[in-house]
């Protein structure tokens, strides 16, 4: 059953990662359209409608940012830095989804105000389930706050 329900970003600059989570996005039906981008920079141009993004129609504001912490160049905590200094942007919530399970990187997503953090499982089987879980939450089960858009 598929829902009308908006747009995730999804931030990874792993091939294989991007093609499982969009694979289970896709299965659990709970989105309309999932964009892709490759690195920290890329993702703030389309957040901030910058460059080839600056077509607000063509590139909204998502309803949801899957985050993957290691990213080149501009890495995850500057994106989610940037996502939650702006007024706009800070409502969308962010999923920090890595493989990292450092304490550290814990803390520092959490104290930029992440809303979740969640750790990629090796085996497919589980990392198609948590996503479609992710999606199923972040997608149906919350309210978001009114953006006004």
């Amino acid at each position: 059953m598929t829902h009308d329900t908006g747009t995730i970003l999804l931030v990874e600059d792993e091939e294989a990662h991007v093609e499982l989570t969009v694979r289970a996005i896709r299965k659990a039906g709970n989105a309309n359209r999932v964009d892709t981008v490759y690195d920290g920079e890329e993702a703030l141009d389309y957040l901030f409608n910058r460059g080839k993004y600056s077509d607000k129609d063509e590139y909204p504001t998502p309803d949801l940012v899957l985050l993957d912490l290691k990213l080149p160049g501009v890495d995850g905590i500057d994106v989610l830095k940037q996502i939650k200094e702006d007024a706009q942007l800070k409502k969308v919530p962010v999923v920090m989804l890595t493989t990292s399970e450092r304490a550290e990187d814990i803390e520092l997503c959490y104290k930029y105000h992440a809303n979740s953090y969640l750790t990629k499982p090796v085996g497919y089987k589980e990392f198609e389930e948590k996503i479609r879980s992710l999606d199923f939450y972040w997608m149906i089960l919350n309210k978001p706050p009114f953006t006004g858009q």
